[in-house]
């Protein structure tokens, strides 16, 4: 993708997440995320096909990049200045999370947030099977591992909103453990 279309691109997410922050997914026109990215409509169709399509392609950035930059703690993002990039994959989640990067709190607690959530915790499940299930998983052999991967991403995501509704009082650290103390007898 060249410069033009990436610029495109990045306006035509800035403006469908500006107008998710407003109303509901099912509200949105693909006339308003047009007028709203200053693009025509052929434009938007080179993009996208629909607006289905724009909301899968706008979550797996969002989710896609926040998971990678989780899973691979040497990618900071300016985060640990100090050097101290945290030892747990959730703690680095939460810390990017907490940085807002494409206002994705404000998705996630918007109007249309089940769609997101949805995504979001797809998104979890693959990291939670590659990180902890296919690795050290000690405990409760027994119970099948996509239940063990859903009751995890299910538990995050609910604390997330937890966290986000309590106006994120706690650190991601602060988080990160007390996740941790519930999840690893689990596993």
């Amino acid at each position: 993708m060249d410069r033009r279309q990436q610029k495109t691109r990045a306006a035509i997410f800035g403006a469908f997440s500006a107008l998710l922050a407003e109303k509901s997914y099912g509200k949105i026109t693909v006339q308003e995320i047009i007028d709203t990215a200053n693009i025509g409509r052929t434009t938007f169709y080179d993009h996208f096909e629909t607006k289905d399509d724009l909301l899968k392609a706008l979550c797996g950035e969002l989710f896609g990049h926040i998971i990678r930059s989780a899973a691979d703690c040497t990618h900071t993002h300016g985060l640990y200045s100090d050097g101290s990039a945290p030892e747990s994959v959730f703690c680095h989640l939460l810390q990017h999370l907490r940085e807002n990067e494409n206002n994705i709190l404000g998705l996630l607690s918007s109007e249309s947030s089940e769609i997101f959530l949805r995504y979001f915790k797809d998104s979890l499940n693959e990291l939670i099977q590659k990180q902890f299930i296919g690795q050290n998983r000690r405990a409760n052999l027994d119970i099948p591992e996509d239940f063990l991967v859903n009751h995890i991403s299910g538990s995050f995501v609910e604390m997330v909103l937890w966290w986000i509704r309590g106006r994120m009082r706690q650190s991601p650290e602060e988080l990160d453990r007390y996740f941790r103390s519930v999840i690893e007898p689990v596993l």
